[in-house]
């Protein structure tokens, strides 16, 4: 099946270009644009986990390492599209628009980092595995319905391909054409469980087959190779020609969660063999200077903005008045259940004891 669904590649490992690009549909623009968010995006991530550290935020799951994956699909759609992200795809929805605010503070906990920017159609973070998926092709069909050519993206990782969810998802866009693009980040781990524990499959890719829908497998860490795919599953979608499985084959350095130890099942010297060697940013800075696109006073003037506009986001974040309890029990339902009247009424006088 590695011989069917081969590894699709447009810039190696060395910033070499090893195909013919798009003049067309990646200019040098959209390559500045996808190095900037990239850059955006890690710095983002690296300044969350020092907020979880501190204390300032919850848990947090980091992604350094899938920058490529994330932001080179996510580049890819139109405002109108339709983002199903999983609690890891923080980076793709900053990069199609999302609120760093919002983000944060959702990652501090408050329901109302769950509500995306007025106009975008962002939905909240996916954190049961999989579930995501029958909702993107539901929207995607409803789109259809409505005789617009909008799509939906929706995001996971390996793990959730073994989930009954998966399966569905796939099964329904398929009968129905919908237009939706199922973009996996295989990141060889579930957790704790590498790839070859999970499944027997030699691919992700090539679990499109039962679906007869097409399935492609890029280097998720090639953005140049993920916006292009992207691109071709995206106008199959708008064409009316339905749903494509990309999977996009990453590694991600860091833990799960900030509540996980990956020493007890990675060797981490992999990580640092797969930083030194298949970094995306990095093979995107030496493919730029390669093509002489690469200026150094503008690389850092994007590394002092957007270290300014993350700090602007947290300061906001932190600003928030104190976050209302009651929406917790209040809108889980239209009109809260005598269980919920129950918790409500319990955790009240929990905190009116000041219990620890």
């Amino acid at each position: 099946m590695e011989e069917q669904f081969p590894m699709i590649q447009w810039i190696d490992e060395k910033g070499n270009l090893v195909k013919e690009i798009d003049q067309e549909l990646i200019t040098e623009d959209v390559i500045r644009n996808m190095y900037r968010n990239m850059v955006r995006i890690r710095t983002f991530d690296r300044k969350a986990i020092s907020l979880q550290r501190q204390g300032r935020i919850g848990t947090y799951a980091p992604f350094e390492g899938q920058e490529a994956a994330q932001v080179g699909s996510a580049m890819s759609l139109r405002k109108t599209d339709w983002l199903f992200p999983t609690y890891r795809d923080h980076g793709a929805t900053m990069t199609f628009g999302h609120s760093l605010k919002t983000i944060l503070t959702y990652w501090n906990g408050r329901n109302e980092g769950c509500v995306p920017p007025e106009g975008l159609h962002i939905f909240p973070p996916s954190v049961p595995i999989a579930t995501h998926l029958p909702h993107a092709a539901g929207a995607a069909y409803a789109e259809k319905r409505k005789g617009t050519d909008n799509i939906a993206v929706a995001y996971f990782g390996d793990g959730a391909t073994s989930e009954g969810d998966f399966h569905e998802g796939l099964n329904v866009a398929s009968v129905l054409k919908s237009p939706v693009v199922f973009f996996n980040q295989n990141n060889n781990y579930a957790i704790s469980v590498p790839i070859h524990k999970q499944m027997n499959s030699k691919t992700i890719a090539q679990k499109s087959v039962s679906y007869d829908i097409p399935g492609v497998r890029v280097d998720g860490n090639d953005i140049i190779a993920v916006y292009t795919e992207m691109n071709r599953a995206i106008d199959r979608a708008r064409n009316g020609e339905g749903p494509t499985l990309i999977e996009a084959v990453t590694w991600r350095y860091g833990a799960h969660t900030t509540a996980d130890d990956p020493t007890k099942y990675r060797e981490q010297q992999e990580s640092e063999d797969r930083r030194a060697s298949k970094d995306p940013v990095a093979r995107l800075e030496l493919y730029m200077k390669q093509a002489g696109l690469w200026d150094e006073e503008w690389v850092t003037g994007i590394k002092e903005e957007v270290a300014q506009e993350i700090d602007l986001a947290i300061e906001d974040m932190e600003n928030l008045p104190p976050a209302d309890v009651n929406v917790i029990f209040d809108y889980v339902f239209e009109s809260p259940t005598w269980t919920i009247e129950k918790q409500k009424k319990d955790y009240v006088a929990h905190m009116e004891r000041g219990d620890q």
